[in-house]
């Protein structure tokens, strides 16, 4: 009895995220990382190529942005962030509005990336709202993912993962996203819906579609969509969540296109994976819209931990390292072996795409869609040879840290390349 007592003790309290306890194999604790590799206490090592969900930047446990946020906890830990303002977060959206894309000149604080896209959504709403225009409808392209909050949820559109709350989402419009050769079909789609005056927002994920499938699309016809929706009147938002900070080449995906967004959503490698922070940035008209002697037509919305300054303190350091001639080199360096991974072995895969940082390839398998157990297969492969790889459905992603050493990339490919010999089905 006592020992049942102790074993119950022992016994994790912990519910994981995008996890099913009654499959999964226990979760592996992990104690320290350095670099791009993650240790257990027995000191087995595993090399984390997804970033740990896309946000670790330079490595783990990098020792400038802990610094950083160590000397930052001495002198400000935390402070309301209404009426009352702090260094970090004046310098860090000074910083971000000097390099985003042209117009984008107001920052909102929150906490994740689907906050982010939350307050987005709002801000359209009520930025309308407030000149007297009302318009409530958004679209988004098929197959695109925004976060797991409710209006997160809603402009995704119905899916698999969603079904639970389907009855309590909102109705959006979604088209197809302009890959390459069906760029006049997007267009088109998006005609049909931003001509009828209805359209409040057109929000993507630009020229990649993360949890979607890492795919990626035309930015000529991304860009042909967004001159489009600015003829109507569409406000665009960008949801550079996973593309910000050097992931597809440039600092901002929103780069590749000559139409800018009229808003913006920033998180995961904000902060170089250290802390939760997001960052929803507006053009400075949307942001006047809301500045009256009226306090009702304030934006009067907020999080607890709106603007904390550890946040922002990791965030400036993690810029620090982004915009040194190292990380460049380290990003073009990933970009090139993916492209020769490509070059050799692409063909062997239903589909291989490479964009800046990352490599996505599709398992030549007819078993697909995110609930197909071919994933699970695929996941416990890579763990047992000690790789840290999610695939999405029959869809396996690359995207490492940009301290990654070329030798642990050939690692990654090997591994690759030797569960194609397992066919599985």
């Amino acid at each position: 009895m006592l020992t049942d007592l102790k074993n119950e003790k022992k016994q994790s309290k912990i519910w994981h995220p995008f996890a099913q306890p009654g499959l999964d194999h226990k979760p592996i604790h992990i104690v320290r990382g350095e670099g791009a590799y993650l240790y257990t206490q027995s000191g087995t090592a595993y090399l984390d190529a997804i970033s740990s969900w896309w946000c670790n930047l330079h490595g783990h446990a990098h020792p400038y942005i802990a610094q950083k946020i160590s000397e930052q906890a001495y002198q400000l830990e935390h402070v309301i962030f209404s009426n009352i303002t702090h260094t970090p977060a004046e310098e860090l959206s000074q910083r971000l509005t000097e390099l985003l894309p042209e117009g984008l000149e107001r920052c909102f604080f929150s906490d994740n990336g689907a906050c982010s896209i939350e307050i987005a959504l709002k801000i359209t709403l009520q930025y309308l709202y407030n000149q007297g225009r009302p318009k409530t409808r958004f679209v988004s392209f098929k197959h695109g993912y925004h976060g797991d909050t409710f209006g997160a949820m809603s402009i995704a559109g119905p899916t698999d993962i969603n079904q639970p709350f389907q009855s309590l989402l909102f109705s959006a419009d979604t088209i197809d996203p302009p890959y390459y050769g069906k760029e006049d079909i997007s267009l088109q789609q998006a005609k049909a819906l931003f001509s009828t005056g209805e359209i409040a927002g057109f929000i993507y994920e630009p020229i990649l579609q993360g949890t979607g499938g890492m795919r990626v699309y035309n930015p000529e016809g991304l860009d042909a969509i967004l001159a489009l929706a600015k003829h109507y009147d569409v406000l665009c938002i960008a949801d550079e969540i996973l593309t910000g900070f050097g992931r597809t080449g440039p600092l901002f995906a929103s780069e590749y296109m000559k139409t800018h967004p009229d808003i913006l959503c920033l998180s995961k490698g904000l902060t170089g994976g250290f802390l939760p922070l997001a960052v929803t940035v507006v053009r400075e008209e949307i942001y006047q819209a809301f500045v009256a002697k009226d306090r009702r037509l304030a934006f009067l919305h907020g999080h607890t931990y709106t603007g904390n300054p550890l946040g922002c303190a990791a965030a400036l350091a993690s810029l620090d390292l982004t915009l040194s001639p190292q990380c460049k080199q380290q990003r073009e360096m990933i970009e090139t072996c993916h492209k020769q991974f490509q070059s050799q072995y692409g063909s062997l895969w239903q589909r291989c795409d490479v964009l800046g940082t990352v490599l996505a390839v599709d398992y030549p398998t007819k078993s697909l869609g995110y609930f197909s157990n071919l994933r699970d297969t695929l996941y416990n492969f890579f763990i047992e040879n000690h790789l840290i790889l999610r695939p999405l459905g029959h869809t396996i992603y690359v995207l490492p840290p940009y301290c990654i050493h070329e030798e642990d990339l050939h690692r990654i490919y090997h591994y690759l390349q030797e569960i194609l010999c397992l066919q599985i089905q």
